[in-house]
């Protein structure tokens, strides 16, 4: 697994707060000369150790957990990932096999649970759980890399993450279609959106801002954590009264190991992603962290694989 140095931990940094920041700003903001940072940059997106893919949103959300026939859990997980709804597919420990996000709209989420998952090779038997709520998504993640000054310099409104379930606006093809090649690659220049779409590229910078002011496509820099020297990543199920479930979830949200928190319905109030150094800094996070006191349980699942993340499928594991 690489392993960022000093200078691409910064770059990368940048890409998670801004994914369209210009290496010329870049540069000026992390005081390093342009042609470094645009060379180096370039290598990690061309080599895909970091990627600057879009989401499209939607209304309803449910994360799956399931668990699989002895021998299928790497069947099971690829299944999944190659499913266009899917934003992460995990391989975990724990009581289940395999925990998938589920972006959809409210009328096809019978089809998906009823229908379409149980057909999914190798599972055995799954249990949803609805989201009802984001505290924070992948796209909201800032690992304590960049100093306070720095960051708000490089920081993009166009890129917060709302944290939202929210319906997409009714797009027209221009616009589908910008979603589209933004989708796959969220940093491609408006005069090639420009020459993909048919419009001019003064037409692309305008409706590609507007579509990302307006929530109808959001990016992120997409990298696997252990990139970042944090070795160990978990999944926290956590059980809460009903009137701790907001103010454990900012407390969470607030911290910068926690790359996704969200309220859940089912046996669990709240799932967080959390991704550290070692064993014994998950232990310290789990037991002594302030967030802890508002939880009346916590479940952990360590994560053994990711399939996908952020939308985007990940080299299989050696």
């Amino acid at each position: 697994m690489l392993v960022f140095d000093a200078l691409e931990r910064q770059i990368v940094a940048a890409l998670q707060l801004d994914p369209r920041c210009p290496w010329r700003k870049m540069a000026a903001v992390l005081g390093e000369a342009e042609r470094t940072v645009a060379r180096r940059g370039s290598q990690l997106l061309e080599s895909g150790a970091v990627a600057v893919v879009g989401v499209r949103p939607r209304p309803a959300a449910v994360l799956v957990e399931m668990r699989c026939n002895p021998g299928t859990v790497r069947a099971a997980a690829q299944a999944l990932a190659q499913r266009t709804d899917t934003t992460f597919v995990y391989t975990t420990t724990g009581t289940g096999d395999c925990v998938a996000e589920i972006l959809t709209e409210p009328s096809r989420m019978s089809d998906v649970l009823s229908d379409e998952l149980p057909s999914t090779i190798g599972l055995r038997d799954s249990t949803s759980y609805p989201v009802l709520r984001y505290f924070r998504t992948i796209r909201g993640w800032r690992p304590e890399i960049l100093s306070a000054d720095r960051a708000e310099a490089l920081r993009s409104g166009l890129t917060a993450d709302s944290g939202i379930l929210e319906a997409p606006k009714e797009l027209n093809r221009q616009d589908t279609e910008l979603v589209e090649a933004l989708c796959a690659d969220g940093r491609m220049s408006f005069e090639a959106l420009g020459r993909r779409v048919r419009v001019s590229e003064a037409t692309a910078r305008r409706r590609s801002e507007w579509l990302l002011a307006n929530n109808q496509v959001q990016l992120r820099a997409v990298i696997e954590p252990a990139a970042f020297g944090l070795a160990v990543e978990a999944l926290l199920w956590i059980r809460a009264s009903p009137q701790h479930v907001e103010q454990l979830g900012k407390n969470l949200a607030e911290l910068p190991m926690v790359r996704y928190a969200a309220a859940i319905a089912g046996d669990y109030q709240i799932v967080a992603d959390v991704a550290v150094d070692d064993m014994s800094s998950l232990y310290r996070f789990i037991t002594g962290s302030d967030w802890a006191r508002y939880a009346a349980g916590v479940d952990v699942s360590i994560l053994l694989d990711a399939r996908k993340r952020g939308g985007r499928f990940m080299r299989t594991s050696s």
